[in-house]
């Protein structure tokens, strides 16, 4: 089967994704796209006429993120008209999935040279959402009929799934604030260190001035005794009347001996951005005929899915059946990415896997930098080949949780 080459991986640094207050939140998500992909145009020469196609991940398409956003940038970024774009959704997993997809083309020996990547501004789908609220028009999960409620594969909040597994598995509220401890130390440490110069290039406004250069979401002064000042989140969301039922009572539905507790909040969740990342993906004849040096290259991918009750378990069986199609085991690994949705996901993932903790999310994760939904996995795959190239590592594996009870992971290996 052919390869699938990692020629180079850019993206945005994270704005903080509340409307009107974070540097980004002023500007169209296509404006944020497109950055990327001027990034990837211009740092590797890039001949567009030459791109088979753009796959992008946006897990919001409605208003400004609607319309197709991967051929939508394209046009934006200056791209020739004979790339083509198409925009998916896979919930939180998205990033990752855009990146699998264009490797599957590449390694059927279809296409050539496929950009992947996402776009996800949450300042825009926060004002969407109070837009919506204001209207009487009821959000997912809420009674609005977009969400499987029914018998047989009840579905909750994500956050009151965090704290449901927390409480299933036995995970204590100072496990969880230690792991976000440990990961904002990781970011600030990294981003002093400078880690990920090589992959954030700046979002500039239309008039040219910089809009943001740096990550703007990290708070390093977190201490351990801050965090534990911290209110729980999702104890009265848990309870909200969804007409008849709550969030807590779907899960009692399928679990009825678990007594929700509720350990999860803002310092130990995923910090809500805005951001954007695209990854190059050629051909090994792509790369020699256009004198590009590959990166890396791809093992395998796959997709898993699990209980959408529990919705955020799938990342560890997910990581098994990549290792299980790579031939790989989890020693292999010298660089592990889970995406921090919520402290549990990546505690539960360390303990279930019994992964060394100083190769997983070596340079924090979304506690720290933030959460843009449909960019996230792409991110984290820049994120894993800038440590590994950083390290003299060799192989990476990144995996994420998503609504309705998935996770997409891919194994890397750099070259």
């Amino acid at each position: 089967m052919p390869e699938a080459y990692i020629i180079d991986a850019v993206r945005t640094p994270r704005g903080v994704g509340k409307p009107g207050k974070g540097a980004l939140s002023h500007l169209h998500p296509q404006h944020l796209a497109a950055t990327v992909l001027k990034a990837l145009k211009e740092r590797n020469n890039l001949d567009t006429a030459t791109v088979d196609d753009i796959i992008w991940s946006t897990s919001s398409q409605v208003g400004k993120q609607g319309g197709d956003l991967g051929r939508m940038a394209a046009l934006a970024a200056g791209y020739d008209i004979k790339a083509s774009g198409t925009t998916l959704d896979r919930f939180c997993g998205g990033g990752i999935t855009s990146v699998n997809l264009a490797c599957a083309s590449v390694m059927s020996g279809m296409e050539d040279c496929v950009i992947a990547g996402g776009t996800e501004m949450m300042s825009f789908t926060a004002a969407h959402g109070a837009e919506q609220a204001n209207a009487g028009i009821k959000p997912l999960g809420m009674g609005s009929g977009n969400m499987a409620l029914d018998a047989l594969h009840p579905q909750s909040h994500q956050g009151v799934c965090g704290d449901a597994i927390a409480s299933i598995e036995g995970i204590s509220r100072e496990a969880l604030d230690a792991l976000a401890l440990v990961s904002q130390q990781r970011a600030d440490r990294a981003i002093k260190e400078g880690r990920f110069n090589k992959s954030v290039v700046p979002v500039l406004n239309e008039d040219g001035s910089v809009a943001l250069d740096r990550e703007e979401f990290p708070r390093p002064e977190t201490t351990a005794e801050g965090l534990a000042a911290l209110k729980p989140s999702f104890a009265g969301l848990a309870d909200f009347d969804l007409g008849g039922t709550s969030f807590r009572k779907q899960i009692n539905r399928r679990y009825p001996d678990v007594e929700i507790q509720h350990f999860h909040h803002a310092g130990n969740s995923s910090g809500v951005v805005d951001g954007a990342a695209a990854l190059l993906i050629v051909s090994p004849a792509y790369a020699e005929k256009h004198g590009l040096k590959p990166r890396a290259r791809i093992v395998a991918y796959a997709n898993q899915g699990d209980d959408p009750t529990l919705m955020l378990n799938a990342p560890v069986p997910a990581a098994r059946k990549v290792l299980a199609k790579a031939g790989l085991s989890k020693d292999d690994i010298d660089v592990w990415e889970i995406n921090e949705a919520f402290a549990v996901v990546a505690e539960k993932f360390i303990r279930d896997l019994e992964l060394d903790r100083e190769k997983v999310n070596i340079n924090g994760g979304a506690m720290a930098l933030g959460h843009p939904i449909g960019a996230t996995g792409s991110i984290l795959i820049g994120t894993a080949l800038d440590e590994l190239e950083r390290s003299g590592g060799r192989y990476g594996l990144v995996t994420m949780c998503a609504a309705g009870g998935m996770a997409p992971a891919i194994i890397i290996e750099r070259i």
